[in-house]
C-alpha cells in the first residue's frame, strides 16, 4: 500500500507518521516537502504534481491553517489552505481511484444547544477558521472522491504546546488560575486520532462494503468536560504525581468565555456525537480522562 501523508510535523501528523508506517510504504511531507515533492497546501499545482507522481493509493491530510485568531485577519491564505487545497486533493484522489482521509473540526458549528453535534446538523460557524474548514468539507463532497471527513475537537499532543502544558507553567506561577467554564467538548489526543486513522485505512481497502464507507464521521475521545474541569484534572494529575504548584485544582476559578474576549469566536457546546464512527467501524473510543492522564505522564516524566 501506498499512502501520502501530509501535515507530517503537526500534532496529529507527528503521530500518525508512526502509525501509518506499519501499513505501507509511507512518504511524509511537510510543507517544505523533499526531492523536488511539495506538501505546501498553498501550492495547489505543485500539491497536485506530486499526487501524481506518488499515485499513493490512500492520501492522509493533516495539513491545515490552525491559527483560529489570527486567520480572522488572514481569511484568504486559511481559505486557500483550508478550503480550496482539500478540493485539489480530493479531485486528484478521484483520478487515481485512492482514498481521501481529511480531518475537519467541531468549529464548523455555532455551538449551540446541549446536545451533541451529529454528522448531519446544520453547520453554521462562528468564525474564518470554521467557515474555511466547512468550505474543505465542501469541496470533497462535491468530488467523486473516495473520503472520509473526520471532524475532531480539542485536540492535544505531549509534543509541542498544549493547553495541559500551559497550566502547568501557570499553575507554578500564580496563586489562581482564571479558566473559561462555559465552553463544553471532550480533549482528544494526536495519538488517539493517529491510531483510530490506522484503523480505519486496512476496512477502506479491504471491506467487501467500503464504497458505502466514505462520508464524514465525528472522532472524538468519550465523555465531556469544560477547560476549567481539564485544568482541574490537569493539576490535580500534577499534584498526584508530587509537583510543586502554586495553584492546585482548588485555585482554578471559573470563567465565562464572554470574560475572555479572542478575535475569533468559539462554540460553547463542542461536543460531538460519535455513535456513527463507532458503529460503522466497530471501535471503541476511550474517555478523555484516559489519554490525558497517559500524556500527562509523559510530560511530567
Amino acid at each position: 500500500m501506498r499512502i501520502l501523508l501530509l501535515g507530517k510535523n503537526g500534532q496529529v501528523g507527528w503521530e500518525l507518521q508512526r502509525a501509518l508506517a506499519p501499513l505501507g510504504e509511507l512518504t511524509a511531507l511537510d510543507r517544505q516537502g523533499k526531492s523536488g515533492l511539495c506538501g505546501d497546501l498553498a501550492q495547489p499545482e505543485a500539491l497536485a504534481a506530486t499526487v501524481r507522481q506518488l499515485a499513493p493509493q490512500v492520501i492522509v491530510n493533516a495539513a491545515a491553517y490552525t491559527a483560529v485568531d489570527r486567520a480572522e485577519s488572514e481569511a484568504p491564505l486559511a481559505q486557500q489552505i483550508n478550503g480550496e487545497a482539500p478540493g485539489v486533493l480530493a479531485r486528484e484522489a478521484a483520478r487515481l481511484g485512492a482514498w481521501l482521509v481529511h480531518y475537519s473540526t467541531d468549529y464548523v458549528f455555532d455551538g449551540s444547544g446541549q446536545q451533541p453535534w451529529r454528522e448531519d446538523a446544520p453547520t453554521a460557524s462562528l468564525s474564518v477558521y470554521g467557515q474555511t474548514k466547512r468550505a474543505g468539507e465542501r469541496a470533497i463532497t462535491a468530488s467523486s472522491a473516495r473520503a472520509l471527513i473526520l471532524r475532531t475537537s480539542w485536540v492535544y499532543a505531549a509534543r509541542g504546546h498544549n493547553f495541559a502544558r500551559t497550566m502547568l507553567r501557570l499553575a507554578r506561577e500564580r496563586d489562581v488560575l482564571k479558566v473559561i467554564d462555559d465552553q463544553i467538548g471532550a480533549p482528544t489526543g494526536a495519538e488517539l486520532i493517529a491510531d483510530i486513522t490506522a484503523q480505519l485505512i486496512p476496512q477502506l481497502l479491504h471491506r467487501p462494503d467500503s464504497t458505502r464507507l466514505t462520508g464524514t464521521y465525528h472522532l472524538a475521545a468519550g465523555g465531556e468536560t469544560s477547560w476549567w474541569g481539564y485544568a482541574r484534572f490537569v493539576l490535580q494529575q500534577a499534584q498526584e504525581a508530587g509537583l510543586a504548584l502554586q495553584a492546585g485544582p482548588e485555585q482554578v476559578a471559573a470563567i465565562a468565555t464572554a470574560d475572555w474576549p479572542t478575535p475569533a469566536r468559539r462554540p460553547l457546546n463542542s461536543r460531538l456525537d460519535t455513535r456513527k464512527l463507532q458503529d460503522t467501524f466497530g471501535l471503541y473510543l476511550p474517555h478523555w480522562q484516559t489519554g490525558v492522564a497517559r500524556m500527562l505522564q509523559e510530560i511530567l516524566d
